[in-house]
């Protein structure tokens, strides 16, 4: 038992938490401190704290990372989330897979800011830092597992809890110390290479939006009611590339692992995440049009204050159980309801309050703002923002609704949208097409004064180019739908609009355009994302009148196409061919086919049968041991189109009977102009006995042709063999072994039954059978009188699989759309970031 490092790991919690509410109380000194050196000796007394409280961050990190990596299985974090065999590349993910670690992981990056802070911002340090040591506070009690015995209340829950103290496993009681040779092991859905990246990008940008909210309260509590927005600026447009790129690092997770066909599932999580967004975008424009021109400072406090709450509200959503089975993202509750809406309630009314008590001080632009000044574009813009959030966040709340309500003694019948593809979309496309509009005219009044005739004289050029465009798009594309054809007009407007904005700013000065680059990246998103879920094709039509699943319903039993192996289907010009069952391989890249190796006594090794070839390339040669992943099966799919081959696909699938029975994920081959997409949606089960026709016997001599259900099969040897599963045998037994070569669809197959004699009058049969042939052949009998062997063959039904394919036409639209529009974020928060600095 390793007692020590556990014990270590959660002193630094400790520390950690005791440190960020001596910074916050030092900090508060020093603020009201009238004395100069008494208020540098506050100053350096809450540096020091928040320094160590980040060196305990760190340890905590850097303990609870030796615990998961070194596999210490008797602490339930490791246990629940590790394993031996898991690769490496994804012991990290391991780390914020637990509420625990996901919290830390939050802590870690606001620890970070904190340090940058207090090094840059010397003349905000004190309010803003105390903030900052606050929002570190509640979140280190997070994970602070520790029970006040007088009052019987735990705060937290701590990643350092052993086993024994988190199950109630009888073998605790008959051996307090004993330790289970082997974890849980990760989420599958989890090991995925996007989700090493993705969480941390996601509460990198979750924290990013505390330094805007801690300005914002800083200038209220300093009454420097505008002060604040200059240096709030640069870091809330940050805080927006940052939390945009993880969101949309999650929807290309979402693409390539679950099995939906898209990449935005409205799910509730991705929804609480999304609001927030929202929100920060429009506080970020509302904020550069104070600083350009003094208007909409209460609008920028509200907004700054709404993005921080709104993700205390996700946080909460997502972590306190509220969700239930609403949302397949969602933490299961760990008794931190309460913590978690005290957080959000303490900042909230903390917030307001100061708000209210400074509400008539806050200056207000008292000029009437003119339909063509860009604060009207501006607030328009917004405006369409934070409604297209709220119209999100209210279905998304009806858990919160139903939950309230219930503690008051009602009853709700309020129910999330069935559909919430269908539901959201409806509405999201519409205020997309809206944003679109505003964004690209509203562009022109930011840089130029207008009027009613020059407004006609700007907009002539790209409204004319876009109609052409618009044109050539809809003729080519064949686009009907009427909503699809004012959404694909709105984007090419938003992009032709910020192009002529772009050619116009770089000639004045090129460190101007990072916001007409970021609108340009936002409307070939809108244009991505049209082409890509409006216009996806279904390949696996079924048009054989077969009902796949009678359970599933009509759409399920259209879109999924039933596949026996080696038999081709022709399919919307595909030429669709279930091949194989395959595993991945551990120490190298590519997969290898299930008949092609025998199992060992250790499930994640095996013995190739034959030489293992994968893409032309030799990886193993018969008879070589070697290390696969046996979790999940592969199946490899063959789609040509023409008589040429258009993709192999791969797509996996993991039995999980905590999860629904299985996992799916889906394999994607990815083209310059489409992409093809498929998963496996039914398969057929090997825990269940198959059906075995009855045996057909059949004389045979060596050399001689014969047929095994329609397939040509011959026998090609019979030997004798000394060796039966590694067993020596001895003198007086007889084992003889033949060789029959079946020619299959695509490749000749070997079957190697044996015939057994023991004791001299024991006789043992062992059939061999081809899955990939659904055939099963037994050695019967031996005629020495004839030279003639008899064979037993038994044919079942031919191994199948259900498919689901798709065609994603310009979907890379929609990913460079979010990489430009990454870019245009990154030059705008450069330029604020030197004009603050200068």
């Amino acid at each position: 038992m390793h007692f020590l490092i556990g014990n270590l790991g959660h002193l630094f919690v400790i520390a950690s938490f005791v440190a960020s509410l001596v910074c916050a109380f030092a900090y508060w000194k020093s603020f009201y401190s009238a004395n100069n050196l008494e208020k540098g000796k506050w100053v350096n007394n809450a540096r020091f704290a928040f320094y160590f409280h980040s060196i305990s961050v760190l340890g905590i990190i850097a303990s609870l990372f030796v615990i998961i990596y070194r596999h210490y299985f008797e602490y339930h974090y490791a246990y629940s989330h590790s394993s031996l065999h898991l690769p490496g590349q994804y012991m990290i993910s391991c780390f914020w897979e637990g509420q625990e670690g996901s919290f830390l992981l939050w802590m870690f990056w606001q620890a970070v800011l904190g340090v940058i802070l207090i090094r840059t911002q010397r003349a905000w340090e004190a309010p803003v830092m105390i903030v900052f040591a606050l929002v570190q506070a509640f979140l280190a009690s997070m994970i602070l597992g520790v029970v006040i015995p007088a009052i019987n209340i735990k705060i937290g829950s701590s990643p350092f809890i052993l086993l024994r103290d988190a199950m109630s496993d009888p073998i605790f009681k008959i051996d307090p110390n004993f330790i289970p040779k082997d974890g849980h092991g990760l989420n599958a859905l989890l090991q995925n290479y996007w989700m090493v990246i993705h969480p941390p990008t996601l509460f990198l940008g979750f924290a990013l939006t505390l330094p805007p909210f801690a300005f914002c309260i800083a200038g209220l509590w300093q009454k420097k009611y505008s002060e604040w927005i200059k240096p709030a600026l640069p870091w809330a447009l940050l805080g927006g590339a940052v939390l945009g790129l993880g969101i949309l690092m999650g929807g290309y997770w979402a693409y390539e692992t679950l099995s939906f066909g898209g990449y935005w599932n409205w799910d509730p999580v991705e929804n609480a995440v999304y609001v927030p967004w929202l929100i920060l975008i429009a506080s970020i424009h509302v904020m550069m049009t104070y600083k350009n021109s003094n208007t909409a400072l209460k609008t920028s406090i509200i907004l700054a204050i709404s993005v921080f709450i709104l993700i205390l509200y996700s946080t909460f959503l997502t972590r306190s159980g509220i969700l239930g089975d609403t949302s397949v993202h969602s933490f299961t509750d760990l008794g931190l309801s309460g913590q978690l809406l005290l957080y959000l309630l303490f900042f909230t009314v903390a917030a307001i309050i100061l708000c209210i008590s400074r509400w008539k001080e806050i200056p207000s632009s008292e000029k009437e703002v003119s339909v063509y000044s860009r604060e009207f574009w501006v607030f328009l813009g917004a405006t369409a923002l934070c409604l297209m959030g709220f119209q999100v966040l209210m279905p998304t709340s009806i858990p919160v609704y139903n939950k309230i309500i219930e503690l008051f003694g009602g009853h709700s019948n309020l129910a999330p949208p069935a559909n919430q593809i269908e539901f959201y979309s409806k509405f999201q496309l519409w205020f997309g097409v809206a944003v679109a509009l505003i964004s690209g005219t509203g562009q022109f009044f930011w840089w130029k004064k207008m009027d009613k005739g020059k407004l006609k004289k700007e907009l002539l050029t790209p409204v004319l180019f876009s109609l052409v465009i618009f044109a050539i798009i809809i003729s080519v594309a064949k686009v009907y739908s009427p909503v699809y054809l004012v959404l694909t007009l709105a984007g090419v407007y938003l992009i032709v609009s910020n192009v002529k904005v772009l050619l116009s700013v770089t000639k004045v000065n090129p460190n101007l355009s990072g916001g007409a680059v970021a609108h340009i990246g936002v409307g070939l998103v809108l244009i991505g994302i049209l082409f890509s879920a409006g216009y996806s094709n279904v390949v696996s039509l079924n048009n054989s009148g077969m009902i796949v699943n009678k359970e599933m319903g009509t759409d399920f039993n259209r879109d999924n196409l039933l596949l026996f192996i080696n038999e081709a289907k022709s399919m919307a010009g595909y030429d669709i061919e279930y091949r194989s069952e395959n595993l991945e391989l551990r120490n190298k890249r590519g997969y290898v086919r299930k008949n092609d190796i025998d199992p060992t006594s250790d499930p994640y090794r095996v013995v190739a049968i034959k030489d293992i070839v994968y893409k032309g390339e030799k990886l193993y040669s018969a008879r070589d041991t070697f290390e696969i992943y046996p979790e999940n099966t592969f199946y490899e799919i063959e789609m040509r189109k023409n008589g040429k081959l258009a993709a192999t696909l791969y797509p996996r699938i993991q039995i999980n009977p905590a999860m629904g029975g299985f996992l799916a994920s889906p394999d994607i081959k990815k083209n310059f102009d489409r992409d093809i997409y498929a998963h496996v949606s039914a398969m057929m089960s090997r825990e269940e006995e198959p059906n075995w026709s009855k045996t057909e016997e059949v004389k045979v001599k060596i050399g001689q042709q014969f047929f095994i259900n329609d397939y040509v099969a011959i026998l090609e040897e019979i030997k004798r063999i000394d060796q039966l599963g590694g067993v020596t045998l001895n003198a007086e037994d007889v084992a003889v072994k033949a060789k029959i070569k079946i020619e299959g669809e695509h490749e000749s197959f070997y079957a190697e039954p044996v015939f057994l004699i023991r004791n001299k009058n024991e006789v043992g049969r062992i059939p061999a059978e081809i899955n990939d042939l659904g055939i099963r052949i037994a050695l019967l009998n031996i005629h020495p009188q004839t030279n003639e062997f008899s064979l037993g063959t038994n044919a079942r039904q031919k191994d199948w699989v259900v498919i689901k394919a798709l065609e994603k036409p310009f979907i890379n639209v929609l990913w460079l759309g979010t990489c430009v529009l990454m870019v245009g974020f990154g030059m705008a928060m450069v330029r604020r970031f030197k004009e603050f600095k200068s």
